[in-house]
């Protein structure tokens, strides 16, 4: 799969292609169906495919400071598209002067000039341009003019998780937020997952029994409410059942917020500095202090336990 950075990475002999834009962040069940429409009428039309995405999120240039917890970093997008099927990643730089750009030049500039768009793909509530003032509507108005065909991929609405919502990042966000990582796996499709680098904390896992990798996650990476959790580690391409932790560390009476995760019955382990993979499966306990030591050794124990039952 291709990956261009802004509009002057596109071969300047690029063709035909079949288009879809958006966010995408998560790229949740909804996006898939989006996504994987896309792909299907580029295979029928024999043209690429090719996904439009933002860098940083929209909001945090039009409303500074509104930056939404990220439930994909733009790698990990990409390598999920790369999995439907998708031919090209677009990443475009948000800035203030692409802000402004109206409706029309927005298409013109980025789908006429750049990506000789035959086809659109796009969810019901798409928005574009400046004030996002352009809508699905526009869009297929416009390309009567340049050329292209709209089609719009209704969102099925998820089960139990938000209460029958349709598919979306905002809800996924917030099932994160309140610790529901099985309602947030249902809209995305598989476990949410956290990324960054193990750094050295205060070591006190290694000295109660149960060494944890100490996680530094990305800028504005969407973490889970404060618990103990059963999911995996990934390091070094090795996925392994792990217990994990987020929290303060009220214990020790712990001010730093802090992902820590322990990999289930891995002795002799050596993580620092690498660049790690935390998803969580399911949710065990809220975060607690304890009378004493012991209480808590039994107390993580008892998590150890269920962690490793969970991810059996």
């Amino acid at each position: 799969m291709q990956r261009w950075r802004g509009l002057e990475d596109i071969p300047q002999d690029w063709g035909r292609s079949v288009v879809t834009i958006g966010s995408y962040d998560g790229v949740h069940r909804g996006h898939q169906l989006i996504i994987g429409r896309a792909v299907e009428r580029a295979r029928e039309l024999g043209v690429p495919s090719v996904v439009v995405t933002f860098d940083p999120h929209p909001s945090e240039v039009v409303r500074p400071g509104s930056h939404p917890p990220l439930l994909a970093p733009h790698h990990r997008r990409a390598e999920l598209m790369a999995g439907l099927g998708v031919d090209a990643v677009l990443i475009l730089p948000f800035t203030t002067d692409f802000s402004r750009l109206s409706p029309a030049d927005f298409i013109v500039k980025v789908l006429v000039e750049k990506l000789h768009a035959c086809a659109v793909v796009e969810g019901p509530n798409f928005r574009f341009g400046h004030r996002a003032a352009g809508d699905v509507a526009l869009l297929a108005e416009l390309g009567e003019t340049y050329d292209y065909t709209v089609e719009v991929v209704d969102l099925y609405v998820s089960g139990t998780a938000g209460g029958g919502e349709p598919f979306s990042s905002t809800l996924t966000r917030r099932l994160v937020a309140e610790g529901d990582v099985a309602g947030a796996a249902e809209i995305l499709g598989r476990p949410h997952r956290v990324e960054g680098v193990v750094v050295r904390g205060a070591q006190r896992g290694r000295e109660l029994g149960y060494p944890t990798a100490n996680v530094e996650t990305l800028p504005h990476t969407a973490i889970p409410a404060d618990g103990v959790y059963a999911g995996w580690l990934t390091a070094g391409g090795e996925r392994m059942p792990a217990a994990i932790s987020v929290g303060t560390n009220p214990q020790f009476d712990g001010t730093e917020r802090t992902v820590e995760a322990y990999a289930i019955d891995r002795v002799g382990l050596e993580l620092y500095g690498l660049h790690v993979a935390v998803e969580f499966q399911a949710y065990v306990r809220g975060q607690e202090k304890f009378v004493s030591i012991e209480a808590l050794l039994e107390a993580i124990a008892a998590d150890v336990e269920k962690a490793r039952e969970l991810t059996r």
